[in-house]
């Protein structure tokens, strides 16, 4: 029976979708305990990608961070007035991305502390991001098997 078939995969749903919204809730609940700890920043960006039942998806990618040297100007900043000799360009600057290390090679424990839990943080805004897109076409299948159930007559689950 058609029906049946209907309700099956509308009870299926269902329990996906509160699956869906419990782990929502509980990375909302460590998103916020992050929050409170973050001091710092880091290197990282978010990037939404297609996955493969058509819904985008969002994941951390390593953003190209341009370090303190290469953001300032290129040319020296004495020049010699007269003769023609040029000043070689200067070697690319090729330091870790690592925006820490732009303070120097004792960098205080809390700090680092800050931009872990800070890439912690990054990556479960990222997670509820996917989630709630998840959440959304859930509710609109949802929707539309309700739908295909009072068209049928038998009456919205």
């Amino acid at each position: 029976m058609a029906a049946a078939g209907l309700r099956a995969e509308l009870d299926s749903l269902l329990l996906q979708l509160l699956w869906d919204l419990e782990e929502l809730e509980s990375k909302r609940a460590a998103l916020n305990a992050r929050v409170e700890e973050v001091g710092a920043w880091g290197g990282r960006s978010v990037m939404p990608s297609e996955a493969q039942n058509g819904l985008q998806k969002f994941r951390v990618v390593r953003a190209g961070a341009q370090s303190a040297e290469e953001v300032g100007p290129r040319e020296a900043a004495l020049r010699r007035r007269k003769g023609l000799t040029r000043i070689p360009e200067p070697e690319p600057f090729s330091a870790s991305p690592n925006p820490l290390n732009w303070f120097g090679i004792l960098v205080p424990h809390s700090l680092r502390q800050a931009q872990a839990s800070f890439q912690e943080g990054l990556q479960l805004a990222v997670d509820m991001a996917s989630l709630q897109i998840h959440i959304n076409w859930g509710r609109s299948q949802l929707r539309e098997l309700q739908e295909k159930l009072k068209q049928l007559g038998f009456g919205a689950a």
